[in-house]
């Protein structure tokens, strides 16, 4: 099921999807206001985290953070363990709840 849903995932992402990719959570306070709206979120409704989490398919800013560099990234599942996303996700995708 994973490789299905990862594939719909990038067809959204390629074809446009407008994602939250701002503002970045500057703090704790930030950041936990992006997971209590996530929470909110049907598990099934992998759009709307998408949009919230603000995920692109390519890295982002000069040091050309992505998915395969964040601590919630398993890379042998290709998969976000964030509780509140719970997703498959490429590493070269990118989202603005990303942390080292």
């Amino acid at each position: 099921m994973s490789a299905a849903l990862l594939r719909t995932l990038e067809d959204l992402l390629t074809h446009g999807l407008e994602t939250r990719t701002a503002p970045i959570p500057e703090d704790d306070r930030a950041f936990e206001e992006i997971l209590v709206e996530l929470r909110q979120v049907d598990a099934a409704d992998t759009q709307r985290k998408l949009v919230i989490a603000g995920f692109v398919n390519h890295p982002i800013g000069d040091d050309q953070q992505c998915c395969m560099n964040c601590m919630y990234f398993l890379t042998n599942r290709k998969w976000c363990d964030l509780p509140e996303l719970s997703l498959p996700v490429k590493a070269g995708w990118w989202c603005r709840l990303w942390r080292v």
